[in-house]
């Protein structure tokens, strides 16, 4: 059984991640866990009251909080009927990241599904903060979902490697899963002007080749000095459905997430971004 960790705002944003996240498991035995952290609600008007009124109001908000969660919950078993699905809803007097983190790591979590935006993200951005905090600090597979996007089965799924990076078969399990469950082809993007590979590189690639059986996988290359350029062309040019990248130590991920924003830098996916985490969990 699948363990699915789905962040919610009760937004838009939020609605449409879990019924993504519903469509795209809908024929595996999968848990489903909603979860809303509402801590910055009460900490932010109410941080300068008295103890007694701020327990009052935190009370408050905790029970809106498991009510709206509850509401979700009824309407979701209403709407769906899946005997194969789960659900169970968490309200929890924590921040966001790290509702998720700590949910994560005590319910060994296989995947965490949000909206690429909350209800307070503009319209001009890609990622709202907290998706790109749960990015940077949740060592969980995250998979976050474009508020427009329509739902279609991943057939064609985009991996950019420089094979650089020695994969961890747990993340590349969910992959290969997911590859194998909708025969979808996974291609491996080498953004390089070079074929040649390091012995480092090849033994990487032969792992990952190893490490995704299920999956049709092809090998191809572009030469290009803009990275996030070369992902969106290939992204818009092969229509491609799934968006998978690796955040590790010194990878592109990482310098994107950490030394500048992804904006800046325009990787702006119109298509569901699965991010697999490389890092100590």
């Amino acid at each position: 059984m699948k363990h699915i960790l789905i962040p919610t705002d009760f937004s838009k944003n939020a609605d449409h991640a879990i019924s993504y996240a519903l469509n795209i498991f809908k024929c595996e035995r999968a848990h489903f866990y909603f979860v809303h952290a509402y801590a910055d609600e009460v900490y932010g008007p109410y941080h300068n009251l008295d103890n007694d009124t701020f327990d009052k109001q935190k009370k408050i908000i905790a029970d809106v909080s498991g009510n709206k969660l509850n509401m979700l919950v009824t309407d979701i078993q209403t709407k769906t009927h899946n005997p194969l699905h789960k659900y169970e809803a968490i309200s929890s007097f924590e921040s966001l990241v790290d509702a998720i983190n700590n949910f994560a790591n005590s319910k060994n979590i296989d995947l965490i599904i949000m909206g690429t935006k909350g209800k307070t993200a503009s319209s001009k951005i890609t990622f709202g903060s907290n998706t790109v905090q749960v990015f940077k600090y949740v060592k969980c597979p995250v998979l976050a979902v474009p508020d427009q996007y329509s739902y279609n089965q991943p057939k064609k799924i985009l991996f950019p490697s420089n094979y650089m990076i020695p994969y961890k078969r747990r993340e590349l399990k969910l992959l290969d899963i997911l590859a194998g469950e909708f025969k979808a082809e996974v291609r491996s993007l080498y953004i390089s002007d070079f074929d040649d590979l390091s012995l480092r590189q090849l033994d990487n690639k032969k792992f990952l080749e190893e490490s995704l059986p299920h999956a049709r996988l092809s090998f191809v290359r572009t030469g290009v000095d803009n990275r996030a350029t070369a992902i969106m062309t290939y992204i818009k040019e092969n229509d491609m459905d799934l968006l998978v990248m690796v955040n590790s130590r010194h990878s592109f991920l990482e310098d994107m997430l950490y030394k500048s924003t992804i904006d800046e830098i325009g990787l702006s996916p119109t298509i569901p971004f699965l991010v697999m985490q490389n890092l100590p969990r």
